[in-house]
């Protein structure tokens, strides 16, 4: 694109998964809703991993988490190994300058002036949206990135519930029963859901008045899955699924789906496509840009998630096709890790009812055809058995040239991370750190 190159606004929510309004959930998004209709909707996006900052980690480097180092959170002592990784420093390569506004889940952000570390050129102070907001009415230097980071729909939900969330006419996520709690729980989600809409259209309106959105591609995407249990942290498509909106001049126009399957460490490299400038060697991901112009109806076969440490450690992995999940734990563990579920209603009533005590895989196989909340396990069925032992060998591989630690031992558990007892019951409860 030479010297028009567009600006990149880059808007992220924390565990929102595909739970708006385009995704088909009765959920109030009408500005995400009305950026799905200008742009492109991925309808088979996933997370490098169900937790904040790899998952953020595997977006922005275009690396798997473990390659990339972000193996738990930042803010428990988890780093990346090479923050010139980060895209934004590619693209100061071709003139952009970057600034960031809100969340950010790659440094610790008790670090004195962290958006330093990571490499921005500006941070905005304020509430994520009116700092962003404020940044654009002022017509900043071209070509920019934009990163907004948004706290919302984290726990604990905060805001009053909106009398528009009534729980007596709320349906919770189909993994969940439904029941009084469970309703009131996602009621509380909508309200929180609705603001962070009414946030981000706050912000691509400053862009529409600003006279930048033609030259301007907009990304919207989450973390990971939603905060409630069997969610967030898992890697069913409960947890690694994410909503993904590209809107901009080129392709990413006209209301297109994409059914495709796309990773978010495909996106780096999809950038680089559609400005036109070269990949940089450690990217793992693929570009998507094909998918998106109409030249292929697959980019590749199959995405890859994983887990290592959230609150408490839970090594496991994951390789998914069109057809089928496999997950792989690595901890022996025979019981569920309670730590890594945030406190929740939905969560107080699964304890209630004996979720502590219930057994767990190390194995899973899940066919997504018939199995689409992936609730029966089939690794133990004969008819699938060369499924198993191709997926078995495909996560291997990927292991293997990615150079994953468990795929040669043990997970590193380096001095100064802050780690829960994975008997725990809560991410709350006292955790310790390594070394100390």
């Amino acid at each position: 694109m030479g010297e028009s190159r567009p600006n990149i606004l880059y808007l992220n929510s924390h565990d929102t998964g595909r739970y708006v309004q385009p995704y088909g959930h009765a959920v109030r998004t009408p500005h995400i809703q009305r950026l799905a209709e200008e742009g492109v909707l991925f309808r088979n996006a996933f997370c490098a991993g169900p937790t904040c900052s790899p998952s953020r980690a595997g977006l922005l480097t275009g690396q798997s988490a473990h390659s990339s180092g972000m193996l738990g959170l930042a803010h428990r002592g988890w780093s990346l190994h090479d923050y010139g990784h980060v895209l934004l420093h590619t693209l100061r390569e071709y003139g952009y300058t970057s600034h960031h506004a809100g969340v950010q889940h790659i440094r610790h952000y008790a670090e004195k002036e962290a958006w330093k570390q990571i490499g921005f050129d500006e941070r905005l102070d304020g509430r994520e949206y009116e700092a962003a907001r404020s940044f654009l009415e002022r017509r900043p230097r071209q070509p920019f990135y934009l990163e907004v980071g948004f706290g919302l729909t984290h726990r604990p939900f905060a805001l009053p519930l909106d009398p528009q969330d009534d729980p007596r006419f709320v349906a919770p996520p189909p993994c969940l029963p439904d029941a009084p709690q469970t309703r009131e729980d996602f009621a509380h989600f909508r309200t929180e859901a609705a603001e962070l809409d009414r946030r981000i259209g706050e912000v691509l309106a400053a862009l529409d008045r600003s006279g930048l959105a033609d030259n301007t591609l907009v990304i919207c995407t989450t973390d990971h899955g939603i905060a409630f249990p069997l969610m967030k942290c898992n890697l069913t498509d409960h947890g690694i699924g994410v909503m993904l909106i590209l809107r901009g001049p080129g392709p990413f126009t006209g209301g297109a789906v994409v059914d495709g399957l796309v990773s978010q460490t495909d996106l780096f490299p999809t950038i680089c496509d559609y400005l036109g400038i070269p990949r940089p060697g450690w990217l793992e991901g693929v570009s998507f840009l094909p998918l998106v112009t109409g030249e292929a109806d697959h980019v590749r076969e199959a995405v890859f998630s994983e887990v290592t440490y959230h609150a408490a450690f839970e090594p496991q992995r994951c390789v998914r096709t069109t057809r089928y999940k496999y997950i792989r734990r690595y901890d022996q563990r025979s019981r569920v890790v309670l730590p890594n579920c945030d406190d929740s209603p939905s969560k107080d009533l699964l304890l209630a009812s004996g979720w502590r005590e219930l057994p767990r895989d190390q194995e899973m196989l899940f066919d997504l055809v018939f199995d689409p909340q992936e609730a029966h396990n089939i690794v133990n069925e004969p008819r699938v058995a060369d499924v198993l032992q191709g997926l078995r060998a495909r996560l291997d591989a990927w292991m293997a040239e990615t150079g994953d630690p468990l795929a040669v031992g043990p997970a590193p558990r380096p001095d100064g991370i802050i780690v829960n007892d994975p008997d725990g019951l809560s991410p709350s409860e006292p955790a310790v750190t390594v070394g100390a």
